[in-house]
């Protein structure tokens, strides 16, 4: 922020020497880059202001530090408005199209000003800080920006079509032409104030030069208004303008500045221009806010400072910035400005306490005391998460959130949309990935330009996608890749993996894997776990696999972190060791390729078999002597009677049972 020093005494009840006024700022957490004397016997300070303290960008609000660390108090400009017969709307009005990007838009109108060179308190005002003196009506606009932080223009009133403004969106490849002299072409997503025809200025950035005040100017429109803090930011570095407006307008500025800062232009206006202000001020968009309250615990604070300072002391310093603050109990309660949007919550206002407190003031002890908490169940469940998997084997990645949306596209899911950024910066891969698995298979491949081999990577992360009514859905995924040399041990593994991870993370809970049809995926099983379908695994099919170019087949998973998260901790059933043995009886069945191992396992299930203690698959065999398109799968039944030794010929009925569901539902034949 540059500030003149002269300047900035004018709003302190008495004036402030260099040295206190660049102490007090420095101390305060506004560092002073540079000073400099001037010829005119005022100095310049450059003072360094935090994106957040956007209250700051402005004399009145460095005033007010000062103010707050000295026993000086904050003086602001008297107002008084003297106002014609003419009501403004009857001269002008306004039409807000898009008031998300512009919540308030005011407009005052001034008649017969007389545009001119402007006072020398002025010129040397606005040259202090390294700004160009242009005429009297731009230099006021100048001043109040710098003055109170709040943006304002002035249009030559005669040059705009129809005598009115219109805030609206600009026409794709709509031409502009800059106050600075340069032009440009819009996009559709740039906010601008344009007139019955076309646009005047870019809205928080820069004015036009079709309706610059010249010494012509008779009649002035003057707009004070709010707009949308990241529509500034993108539309000044699209366009490559940068002023002192869009500076202030991209950190946010005081909602009930808009109106003061108006006034006080208007005033100055008719100091230096003269002409007639008329009556009222056209408004569109939202009211002015209330301010907030913010509750600070008066022994939470004294915890974080390591000090004990006296509830009286604690409130005296919010109060000094301006912060309506009251002792209640064990508790303060701050009424927080509207000014200072950077201010939320309770360690806000700690931050404000021991910032005026005076970090010198707080002693530096030679021990620390740190109270010991457990982690949290879900820090644990992760923890234990990654150490499952690289205890298979896996490495964990870390991979950049955005992809090409050639293939990000691939693996949005089903029914939802793609969730690209409009930004210049990420022409290549504006997409927010919906899955994790295209970041593992670019991962992939880049091992393979290496020469590495049987790769196996996991990674946590949150993936994106929009609902058809444009809602964005976001949650957080847990996604594997392995390589493949076998198909049907590939998918044994991951099973056995992901079987393995609920039964530690959660013991007894059940995971059921069904066969389904998947984008980009083969052989693909749907995850379900307590009844509910957290993801998908499966071979990559061959189309997606050539899409990044491996020369691997490879396996993956992908599934929803939260609930296998929620499973921890572990639940653990035991029970007491049976004192009677097991029966196991092995069958094979020659089935066709289609018949999955689910299909065989239902089929023995619903058949509901006494004393059976667990079903297993054992192994798939193709070949000969088995024909083509036929192949023989094994599984085991293990048999048990809690209460007394199992005989073989109680099992047989239930072998027979099971043998003769397979032979009807699935065409099984029983091989000998």
């Amino acid at each position: 922020m540059k500030l003149s020093l002269k300047w900035l005494n004018r709003y302190l009840s008495a004036p402030a020497p260099q040295d206190q006024v660049t102490t007090l700022l420095d101390q305060q957490g506004f560092p002073i880059e540079e000073t400099e004397d001037l010829p005119c016997g005022d100095v310049f300070i450059d003072a360094e202001v935090t994106s957040n303290r956007s209250d700051c960008l402005s004399h009145i609000g460095m005033a007010r530090e000062v103010a707050a660390g000295s026993d000086l108090t904050l003086k602001t400009p008297e107002i008084n408005l003297v106002e014609s017969d003419v009501a403004v709307d009857s001269l002008t009005c306004v039409q807000n199209d898009d008031q998300q990007l512009c919540p308030v838009y005011t407009a005052r109108v001034i008649q017969g000003v007389k545009v001119g060179p402007s006072p020398k308190w002025l010129v040397d005002a606005v040259q202090a800080i390294g700004l160009r003196s242009v005429n009297n009506i731009v230099d006021v606009t100048n001043f109040v920006l710098m003055e109170t932080g709040q943006p304002l223009h002035a249009f030559d009133m005669d040059q705009l079509d129809g005598g009115r403004i219109v805030v609206r969106k600009a026409v794709g490849g709509e031409d502009f032409k800059a106050i600075d002299g340069t032009n440009h072409k819009l996009t559709d997503s740039m906010l601008v104030i344009a007139d019955a025809s076309r646009p005047q200025a870019i809205a928080g950035v820069m004015g036009g030069l079709d309706s610059e005040v010249t010494e012509s100017t008779t009649n002035v429109l003057l707009e004070s208004a709010r707009f949308d803090e990241l529509s500034v930011r993108t539309t000044s570095r699209r366009l490559k303008l940068n002023s002192d407006s869009s500076f202030r307008f991209e950190r946010g500025v005081d909602p009930r500045g808009v109106e003061l800062a108006s006034q006080r232009a208007a005033q100055l206006i008719l100091e230096v221009a003269g002409g007639s202000l008329a009556q009222g001020v056209v408004r569109v968009g939202e009211s002015e806010p209330d301010s907030i309250i913010v509750e600070l615990r008066i022994k939470r604070c004294n915890d974080i400072l390591g000090v004990e300072l006296d509830p009286q002391v604690m409130a005296g310093l919010p109060s000094s910035l301006e912060l309506i603050t009251e002792i209640q109990g064990d508790k303060l309660s701050v009424t927080v400005p509207t000014f200072r949007s950077d201010i939320t919550r309770e360690v806000d206002l700690i931050e404000e306490v021991v910032r005026m407190y005076g970090m010198a003031n707080i002693p530096v002890h030679d021990r620390i005391s740190i109270a010991v908490r457990p982690a949290q169940n879900n820090l644990k469940a992760r923890k234990k998460l990654g150490q499952i998997l690289v205890s298979h084997s896996y490495c964990e990645t870390v991979t950049f959130s955005f992809v090409d949306p050639k293939i990000g596209k691939l693996f949005v899911p089903q029914g939802n949309k793609p969730l690209e950024i409009d930004d210049e910066r990420r022409k290549s891969e504006p997409m927010l990935r919906p899955s994790l698995i295209p970041s593992l298979m670019i991962c992939r491949k880049s091992n393979q330009d290496v020469g590495n081999h049987n790769v196996k990577l996991f990674e946590t992360a949150a993936v994106w996608s929009c609902k058809a009514n444009d809602d964005i859905v976001e949650h957080r995924e847990l996604a594997l890749l392995a390589d493949v040399a076998d198909p049907q041990l590939a998918l044994r593994s991951m099973r056995g993996l992901l079987s393995e991870i609920v039964e530690r993370l959660g013991g007894h809970v059940a995971l059921t894997l069904t066969a389904t049809q998947s984008a980009c995926f083969s052989d693909a099983l749907a995850i379900e776990l307590q009844g509910k379908v957290i993801g998908v695994m499966g071979l990559i099919d061959k189309k997606t696999q050539d899409a990044f170019d491996l020369q691997t087949p490879v396996i993956s998973a992908s599934m929803v972190l939260e609930p296998l998260i929620d499973l921890f901790p572990t639940q653990r059933q035991v029970g007491s060791l049976s004192r009677f043995p097991a029966i196991e009886r092995d069958l094979s069945v020659l089935v066709k390729e289609e018949v999955s191992w689910d299909q065989i396992q239902q089929q023995v299930h619903r058949t509901e078999p006494q004393f059976m203690e667990s079903l297993e698959f054992v192994t798939t065999y193709r070949g000969k002597p088995i024909p083509k398109g036929i192949k023989s799968v094994s599984l085991r039944l293990c048999f048990r009677d809690p209460q007394s030794t199992l005989r073989h010929e109680q099992v047989d009925g239930q072998i027979k049972s099971v043998m003769q569901a397979l032979t009807q539902n699935v065409d099984a034949q029983i091989r000998v």
